[in-house]
Formats: structure tokens, C-alpha cells, sequence
């Protein structure tokens, strides 16, 4: 691609949490193709190789995931489908190509059995599904050893989709009480903020990001519970009131790791990259319309 050519970017889940963020920001960056799922279902191999082939983009950024963390327990294939097989038909066209991949990982590839942020060399041991096909994804483009970024992050949330945001702002808009999980630790992430660095890297050129290929973890600063995640969410309202349970108190199909915080020293050395404190993003997001 010439130095003065801008570069197609093709952008997967483009109406997701993070897809539609980057969708909005990406454009002084390059020409952005974005497709969602009615445009490109990633459980359809066939397909990726027909719309990366017809899009012939220079970077391929991948915010399209099976996300059903509980429904995945009983939908194992269609989770693998997604999470593991996609990622790698992505990583096999954008090699052929000689492009670039971003993919996002998430930090339910640990088993959360740490005290200390995980660093990306960081032994793993999903708990569930999700975890497991997540990792299978990261497993399946090193092997294809395509010019590929992979990203972790944690606990993504905004002002669309399914996520905590939005799930505990509608139950306290119902509710008088609301008990929230108190034992499980990790660090929360707005989706525009995610997509803002992602961005940012894609603003340091092409050539830098695949010089410099390689698992990364993209997260906040600082850590709290779920609960904690909950109270900062409701502020200072004295309704409703938020108290904390334990993880055996709120059974699910999908076991989750007690620990989830991720170390993002690597990311910020090699690329000057880094997120302010989870509490600062989420007083934006929640001073933000949409």
C-alpha cells in the first residue's frame, strides 16, 4: 500500500458494543467497510472468505464475538464457531493478503485463581465455555502466524447491547434492592474507550503494528467487585440499595473466574497506550448521552 494511500479497514460486529464505537472513530484513520452480522455471520466460514476477499482491506479489526457467556455452556459449537474457527479464517485471509488483524480476547481465558494483575504470559485455564473458545481463537491465529494483534480486555459495557451498565441502571429503575456479586474481581471497560485506543494504534500506521504483532492486554487502570461496579453505577441515590452476595449466593451455568484484573504494562511500552482509571471512564460514559 503507498505511504499516501489511506487504508480500507474492514470492520466485523459493527453494530456491537465495541464495533459501533469503532465505526464512529476509525474514519480519519481509513476508508471503513463495516459489516454486522446480517451482512457477515462469522459462524459462516465460507462467507468471511467471500466478503474479506471482495473487501480486499489492508486491516481486518474483528470486534464480533459469541458473547452468551451462560448460554454457552449448552451452545459449545456455535461459541467455537465464532470465537475460535472465525478468528482463524480472518488470520488465514488477511495472510494471504499480507493485511493486518486486531481481535479482541477477553480476560475469561484465566482461571482467576491470581491475586496479581495477569501479565500476557500469564499461565491460562478458562473455567467455561467462553473462556475456552475465546482462547481457542487466540490459540488458532498464532498458528495461522498472520501479522495479528490481539487484544485482551474485561468486563465491556456502554450505552448499547446487553452488559452490567445497562442491566443494573434498568433493575434500579424497578427495584427498591439489588444484590450483586461481591467475591468476583476484575476491571470494568467502556466500549468507547476500548475503541478509542484501538484508534490510537491504528493511528501509528500500518507498518508499526505489524512490526510489532503480538498479544496484548488493553484495560483500565485499577480493579473492583462487581458490587463496587454496581454502587459506582447508582452513586449516591438512596434508592435502591446495593448490597453485596456471594458468588455461591448467585449460582450460574457458567463458572467465572474470582480474579480477572489484567496487567497492560506491555501495551503501553510498546505503544504508548494506555487507559485511564475505570472509574474516570465510567463518570464520562455516564455523563454521555449515547
Amino acid at each position: 500500500m503507498p505511504a499516501t494511500q489511506r487504508p480500507r479497514i474492514l470492520v466485523t460486529g459493527a453494530r456491537g458494543q465495541i464495533g459501533g464505537e469503532l465505526v464512529a472513530l476509525l474514519p480519519p484513520h481509513g476508508e471503513v467497510v463495516a459489516v454486522d452480522r446480517v451482512a457477515l455471520d462469522l459462524a459462516d466460514a465460507d462467507a468471511i472468505v467471500r466478503v474479506v476477499r471482495a473487501t480486499a482491506p489492508d486491516l481486518v479489526i474483528n470486534a464480533a464475538a459469541y458473547t452468551a457467556v451462560d448460554r454457552a455452556e449448552t451452545e459449545r459449537d456455535a461459541a467455537f464457531a465464532v470465537n475460535a474457527r472465525a478468528p482463524a479464517v480472518l488470520a488465514e485471509e488477511v495472510r494471504r493478503l499480507g493485511a493486518i488483524l486486531v481481535h479482541y480476547s477477553t480476560d475469561y481465558v484465566f482461571d482467576g485463581r491470581a491475586s496479581t494483575p495477569y501479565t500476557e504470559d500469564a499461565a491460562t485455564g478458562p473455567l467455561n465455555v467462553y473462556g475456552a473458545s475465546k482462547l481457542a481463537g487466540e490459540a488458532a491465529i498464532a498458528a495461522v502466524g498472520a501479522h495479528a494483534i490481539v487484544l485482551r480486555t474485561s468486563w465491556v459495557y456502554g450505552h448499547t447491547g446487553q452488559n452490567f451498565l445497562r442491566t443494573i441502571r434498568r433493575l434500579a429503575a424497578e427495584r427498591d434492592e439489588l444484590t450483586i456479586v461481591a467475591d468476583q474481581t476484575g476491571t470494568p471497560n467502556w466500549s468507547r474507550a476500548l475503541a478509542q485506543a484501538t484508534a490510537d494504534l491504528v493511528a501509528k500506521g500500518l507498518p508499526a503494528l505489524a512490526e510489532r504483532a503480538g498479544l496484548y492486554h488493553l484495560s483500565a487502570a485499577g480493579a473492583t467487585t462487581w458490587y463496587g461496579f454496581a454502587r459506582a453505577i447508582v452513586g449516591a441515590a438512596a434508592r435502591p440499595r446495593v448490597l453485596p452476595i456471594t458468588t455461591a449466593q448467585y449460582p450460574t451455568p457458567a463458572r467465572r473466574p474470582a480474579y480477572g484484573v489484567l496487567a497492560t504494562e506491555r501495551l503501553q511500552a510498546t505503544f504508548g497506550v494506555a487507559l485511564p482509571p475505570w472509574e474516570d471512564s465510567l463518570a464520562t460514559c455516564l455523563a454521555s448521552a449515547t
